[in-house]
């Protein structure tokens, strides 16, 4: 039996991978500074605490892990990420994270370490064309990431990568490209677009005005959290370090995101663009490299995963009325 261990496993993607490695039959200890806040954690072992404590991160790594997956990180969507407002506690807390469960990996002798990156690692010159973002991996410099997430994250990168090369750890590195579900945060402000939509179609009297941050022009591709996980675990137990795009190609803009929920809601709305954090202008996943390397893509319509997660953000958002 596998030991592993989720760093993160109280967020949205841990709790989810935790679940999903459980079922696979492996020993499971997750870490998180919350509990899951929709369920309890599927963990064997579940350790609240500060990952940003070294002592922590001692007493989580007293044992040795076949894998280890690092998630735990300071973010949310755009109105946390892009305000500029938590920028400090963003590196600060993220940085401080990784340095602590790399030293960690290193003196535990960890077998491999999967780290989530992200698509904010991409530069913001390479965005500005919202029907033609270029975001292959090789294009990630010379870097100008468009907020202060996205540089914690390309650190991070090299800080793995130089971990790899130095003390010999098997590094698996991943560029999540929006990734959404049921069981994710979705009225607490960190939420990400398709959930904050959810929730203001859900809530809205068909016919109403549903607000859209910016123009609505501005593209992106989502990726249900299944396709996540599945697309995590092959790149875990490949041959390859990355990093590597996990993320879908079906890009849509914003009022084309909101026009789908609205159509799978049975409901009209009137879309009103108001001032409001955007990011760049256009991103999608990239995933020539991924079929290459891994000879897997994901394939899910958005429609199917924006379905399911409209039916739960409705169902939380009916029971907050009782």
């Amino acid at each position: 039996m596998k030991r592993i261990l989720v760093c993160g496993a109280g967020g949205f993607i841990g709790s989810h991978l935790v679940r999903q490695l459980k079922n696979d039959g492996a020993w499971v200890r997750g870490v998180d500074i919350k509990n899951p806040e929709f369920e309890e954690s599927a963990a064997d072992d579940f350790i609240r605490g500060d990952l940003r404590d070294p002592s922590l991160c001692a007493r989580v790594f007293d044992l040795r892990c076949d894998e280890v997956y690092q998630l735990a990180a300071d973010m949310g969507g755009a109105g946390y990420v892009f305000t500029g407002e938590h920028d400090a506690d963003i590196m600060h807390n993220s940085a401080l994270i990784n340095l602590n469960v790399l030293e960690a990996c290193s003196r535990s002798g960890a077998g491999r370490v999967f780290y989530a990156s992200s698509a904010c690692v991409y530069p913001r010159h390479n965005q500005n064309n919202p029907d033609n973002p270029q975001c292959a991996e090789d294009s990630v410099y010379p870097a100008e990431p468009d907020s202060e997430y996205g540089w914690e994250k390309l650190f991070s990168e090299r800080l793995y990568l130089a971990f790899a090369r130095n003390y010999g750890l098997k590094v698996r590195i991943a560029r999540y490209h929006n990734i959404f579900g049921p069981r994710g945060a979705w009225k607490c402000g960190r939420e990400k677009a398709p959930a904050a939509l959810c929730r203001k179609v859900a809530l809205l009297p068909d016919g109403g005005t549903l607000e859209i941050w910016g123009t609505g022009e501005q593209t992106r591709s989502f990726l249900y959290i299944d396709e996540c996980l599945e697309g995590t675990l092959r790149l875990m137990r490949s041959d390859f370090s990355g990093p590597v795009n996990i993320g879908s190609e079906e890009m849509v803009s914003i009022d084309r995101l909101a026009g789908m929920i609205l159509n799978i809601a049975g409901k009209t709305a009137l879309l009103r663009h108001v001032p409001g954090p955007e990011g760049v202008r256009g991103r999608t996943s990239d995933n020539r490299l991924l079929r290459e390397k891994l000879g897997w893509a994901p394939v899910r319509p958005l429609a199917e995963g924006l379905a399911l997660t409209y039916a739960w953000i409705r169902e939380q958002a009916e029971r907050d009325k009782i």
